[in-house]
């Protein structure tokens, strides 16, 4: 209890004293807890304090969960040091009956099709130095905002070509007579990217100068112009992956023309035959060779020169491809590091699994907003907040896991409840003993 003590001290100048008083009784509660972790199922297993009214009360509260995390982890965080990476990405949570805020059907990449849920957004600070995750907010995402193309609907196009109902003329196909070109750097941001940008800005402001974080890494999703010019007005490159048949263009290098505008577009790339010069590495490993190439490139679609790389694998028995394209908006940035950064982007999936397994982001039962939002959030304040006592733990176990901490706290609750029927208070070896043998049940590595 004193090493949680020690850590929700962290927070204690974000939320109030009675906040505080009421996470104090919750977070061992929830770390000790077996079934699902529901309001309910919470009071049970807390002790003097812990209240259903006063567990309703806490999910009710207007808890800034930003400031929160970062008072939890910046020390530590500014203790790792090194480069930091701003992460973004989605998350669906199933959920039934019709009562639930936000509750919609969204596309979920586990069950592959929609499903009736809601949907969050989740923004993390992933370290280069110890590859993991730490989780800032949580955001819920209407239909209309999901990034799921699945689940967002599509935008309305205009009518050209086509007769409308009121007997209009069709417009002439081609290009409009007068109409100039548009700076693809100076575009409106459609209302889901601003949204998703403010949720940077926010984490952003928070942190300060504090870390050192010059990229955002988003999945395949954002590979486009439009998230690519939302992070370029946070100051950060983007690091992304565009589709599998992109148009690249290798930048033009012949003679230009005495007059009218300089040609830039030269030889489409194509995928089954890269020029050799842009190979970087290759590797062969269980009959199948892995070739990278790196390249500046034109797409169409962007208005400056990518910095692009290319993974292709081939079976070498029957020659089978398959390729994977990234791309950052920073030309500087070496081919392994940009893996290295893209790869790093799916440790906040780490974050999402454990908040479903273990922390109650896929049990909660609450309806209106605000204890929605609180109950998302929370489950990533115990997945930081666990991760710490577990960090402490590898200190002498290095194998220690989340399955040993639950089953650590779970046997610390058995003894308390065992020592309170005792009539005469026993010897401290004892207790030590009994400890000991109640906490190792259930546990993987004790």
């Amino acid at each position: 209890m004193s090493e949680i003590i020690a850590l929700l001290s962290n927070i204690s100048q974000i939320v109030t004293a009675t906040e505080l008083r009421q996470l104090s009784v919750i977070v061992p509660a929830v770390l000790a807890i077996t079934g699902q972790v529901t309001m309910l199922n919470i009071s049970r297993w807390t002790g003097k304090g812990g209240s259903y009214p006063t567990i309703r009360r806490f999910y009710n509260a207007n808890i800034v969960w930003l400031k929160v995390n970062w008072a939890l982890s910046s020390k530590q965080l500014q203790e790792v040091g090194g480069v930091f990476l701003l992460v973004g990405d989605e998350t669906v949570v199933t959920k039934s009956g019709k009562a639930t805020y936000g509750l919609d059907r969204y596309f979920s990449s586990i069950y592959k099709r929609t499903v009736p849920g809601l949907s969050f957004f989740g923004v993390s600070l992933v370290s280069v130095e110890e590859q993991q995750s730490t989780m800032m907010q949580m955001e819920q995402l209407t239909r209309e905002e999901s990034t799921s193309a699945k689940s967002r609907p599509p935008e309305k196009e205009g009518s050209q070509g086509k007769q409308s109902a009121n007997n209009q003329p069709k417009k002439k196909g081609g290009r409009p007579k007068g109409s100039k070109n548009k700076n693809r750097r100076d575009i409106e941001l459609p209302a889901y990217l601003q949204n998703l940008q403010g949720y940077f800005k926010q984490v952003l402001e928070v942190v300060g100068g504090k870390l050192s974080i010059p990229y955002c890494v988003l999945d395949g999703a954002f590979g486009n112009n439009n998230a690519l010019q939302m992070v370029r007005r946070l100051d950060l490159h983007i690091i992304s992956k565009l589709a599998k048949n992109s148009a690249l263009y290798f930048p033009y290098t012949g003679k230009q023309k005495k007059f009218g505008n300089r040609r830039k577009y030269g030889t489409k790339l194509d995928y089954q035959q890269i020029p050799g010069r842009y190979l970087k590495k290759r590797t062969f490993e269980d009959g199948v060779r892995t070739d990278i190439y790196q390249m500046s490139m034109w797409s169409k679609n962007f208005p400056d020169l990518l910095n692009i790389v290319v993974i292709v694998k081939t079976k070498l028995d029957t020659q089978e491809r398959a390729h994977v394209i990234l791309f950052s908006s920073d030309p500087t940035l070496e081919y392994d590091k940009l893996i290295l950064y893209y790869s790093l982007r799916f440790q906040i999936e780490f974050n999402f699994r454990d908040a479903k397994q273990f922390w109650g982001l896929e049990d909660f039962m609450n309806v209106k907003q605000r204890p929605v939002h609180n109950a998302a959030n929370f489950a990533m304040f115990m997945g930081n907040l666990a991760r710490r006592l577990v960090q402490q733990r590898r200190t002498k176990i290095p194998t220690f896991s989340v399955n040993d901490l639950k089953a650590d706290y779970r046997g610390r609750f058995y003894a308390t409840e065992t020592l309170k029927l005792l009539p005469d208070f026993p010897e401290k070896g004892f207790i030590a003993h009994l400890l000991e043998r109640l906490s190792s049940i259930g546990a993987v590595n004790c």
